[in-house]
């Protein structure tokens, strides 16, 4: 384990997440367990709370979402697992919504501070809402951070996975404001020769503003 990782927290895009095991409201889990498969893992700052709450509950219904895209969830916070398992029990009774991903016990925040997931400047106990896009590989590809007040926006967690998902099959890039099944960003030329041609197929295809920005369809 890379020493400012395990004493900051300090986990950037690219780097292999940081490896763990604890128990959670499904039984032990470890990072790799999913390898394989992309990851969405994410803190809440705490069970029985308002914003927390609408935020379990979202995952819970684009779950079937992220399984189509072979990533699966994964929360945490620092409450205990007895915590974690009454509050899913309450959701359950009140709403009829049955959590289909573990969520972590961290009761010590070894894992919280490893991922950098508690804001000293904000409290020194829970946790603020990380999200950390873990690829099949294990690689971090995404990190979202998002103050206590603020729920995350589920939609666009998911169309971060599928643009990820999306640019590495095709070797391309997604542009702004970009959703599934739009056109991407073809990767630009290298040499004045494939410049020239570029051009050409912009002028010819109508799919493109100049050589360093053409697009294409997803495939294609």
């Amino acid at each position: 384990m890379d020493y400012e990782v395990m004493m900051n927290g300090n986990v950037k895009i690219g780097m292999f997440a940081p490896e763990f095991e604890a128990n959670s409201t499904m039984g032990p889990v470890s990072i790799n367990d999913y390898k394989g498969k992309w990851l969405v893992f994410f803190s809440h700052p705490g069970d029985f709370t308002p914003v927390c709450t609408t935020e379990i509950i979202a995952f819970a219904r684009t779950y079937t979402y992220f399984k189509e895209k072979n990533c699966c969830l994964l929360g945490l916070s620092v409450d205990s697992n007895a915590s974690h398992l009454a509050w899913l029990y309450d959701i359950y009774y009140k709403t009829g919504i049955k959590i289909p991903f573990p969520i972590i016990a961290d009761r010590n925040g070894t894992i919280a501070r490893k991922y950098g997931m508690i804001s000293n400047d904000i409290s020194n106990t829970e946790t603020v809402r990380n999200v950390f896009i873990i690829d099949d590989k294990g690689t971090i590809r995404a990190i979202l951070v998002y103050p206590m007040n603020i729920g995350r926006c589920i939609p666009e967690i998911i169309r971060i996975v599928e643009a990820l998902q999306t640019s590495e099959t095709n070797n391309a890039s997604t542009p702004a404001n970009w959703v599934p099944r739009e056109p991407i960003i073809i990767p630009s030329p290298r040499t004045f020769d494939e410049l020239q041609e570029r051009n050409e197929q912009i002028q010819k295809n109508r799919n493109g503003m100049s050589w360093y920005l053409s697009f294409t369809k997803n495939g294609e």
